[in-house]
């Protein structure tokens, strides 16, 4: 039997590499002549560097020590680079929400992943592949594009401080030290197609979970706002609205494509061709419900096995659909699955695959 194994990350417990290797480990020990493919998936979030590096023979890891983190203080972070000279970046890395030792809606910025941006272009990168999700700030990637060599400046001409809540005083956008795009371009990898303004817009869907209050919304969008009449650009774009509005701003500036993250890393993974010779593909994540299927990881590959007519069997931390299996299940309670995730992950690997020998 061919099986393909195609987790996304169970998040706050194990990476998508240790879901599916743990799945794998499970399956093995009840039909250990089956053949295992591998393949960890990622959506623009958590586990996207991980997820394309490994599945390019040839990647090379390179670490860049004391970015800018999204509260300021310095964290270590890294990029990918591929064969063909893509660059692969991930915003939650350097600029993500639980990098914050408290949250501070207003001040949190993404210059760190602007940092990393700027190492992977001296180091030859000749495109760029950012994943978008988990970001802390809602900047509009002003401070991604501070780093870049782009300027905000107030009315007297002196530079605005990092973060959201300063763009409503931006008088004038200097761009003449601003870096150019790769000769390949820039592709932006998210599960969100969120605008940037108003109340399905970046600040208004997701400045709540970065700690902003009603206050804070609404200075935050008064800045976005602020910030797309300076620059232009199309901020009612699908996806603008993506990592506190990074998407909006990488378009503006640099003419990036935002492309929906999970469909762009199965292409990568070469996901199609895996699927195309398996009997059954395995997939999974933290939480199953009715948003699992538009648009993220386990969407992406229910949608991508049924075009390829392969069954497929959903593993989830929790789910409320019966047709999931649960490591809070196995496990008897949500803590006991989360605490030891790994452990019934194998369990569930090897659950399946009794009821394929059945």
């Amino acid at each position: 039997m061919r099986v393909v194994i195609a987790p996304d990350s169970f998040k706050g417990t194990v990476t998508a590499e240790e879901a599916a290797l743990a799945l794998a480990e499970g399956w093995r020990s009840v039909r250990p002549d089956d053949h295992l493919t591998l393949r960890p998936m990622a959506d623009g979030g958590e586990g996207t560097l991980a997820a394309v590096a490994a599945a390019h023979p040839g990647s090379t890891l390179h670490r860049v020590a004391a970015c800018t983190g999204p509260d300021g203080r310095p964290v270590d972070g890294a990029y990918a680079l591929l064969p063909d000279g893509t660059a692969v970046i991930e915003l939650a890395t350097v600029s993500g929400l639980p990098l914050m030792a408290q949250l501070a809606p207003l001040t949190a910025t993404t210059r760190g992943t602007g940092e990393l941006v700027a190492a992977a272009l001296d180091h030859g990168a000749t495109r760029l592949l950012i994943g978008l999700g988990g970001s802390a700030s809602t900047d509009g990637g002003a401070g991604l594009l501070a780093a870049l060599g782009l300027s905000l400046l107030d009315r007297d001409g002196r530079p605005l401080p990092d973060g959201g809540g300063s763009l409503a005083r931006a008088h004038r956008i200097d761009r003449t030290g601003l870096r150019p795009a790769p000769p390949g371009g820039v592709r932006l990898l998210t599960d969100v197609t969120n605008p940037l303004l108003g109340p399905d817009g970046a600040a208004a869907v997701y400045g709540p979970q970065k700690g902003a209050g009603p206050a804070n919304v609404a200075e935050l969008e008064r800045g976005l706002t602020h910030l797309a009449g300076l620059f232009g650009g199309d901020p009612d774009r699908p996806g603008a609205g993506a990592a506190g509005g990074t998407a909006y701003g990488l378009a503006a500036a640099w003419d990036a494509a935002v492309a929906p993250g999970a469909s762009t890393v199965a292409e990568l993974l070469r996901l199609d061709q895996a699927l195309a010779t398996a009997d059954l593909v395995v997939t999974g994540e933290g939480r199953f419900d009715a948003t699992s299927l538009r648009g993220k990881v386990v969407g992406e590959i229910v949608l991508r096995a049924e075009r390829a007519g392969v069954p497929v069997r959903v593993v989830a931390g929790e789910s409320a659909d019966a047709r999931a299996l649960t490591l809070t299940a196995l496990a008897g309670d949500p803590a006991s699955a989360r605490g030891r995730a790994g452990h019934w992950l194998r369990v569930a690997g090897a659950r399946l695959a009794d009821s394929a020998a059945g």
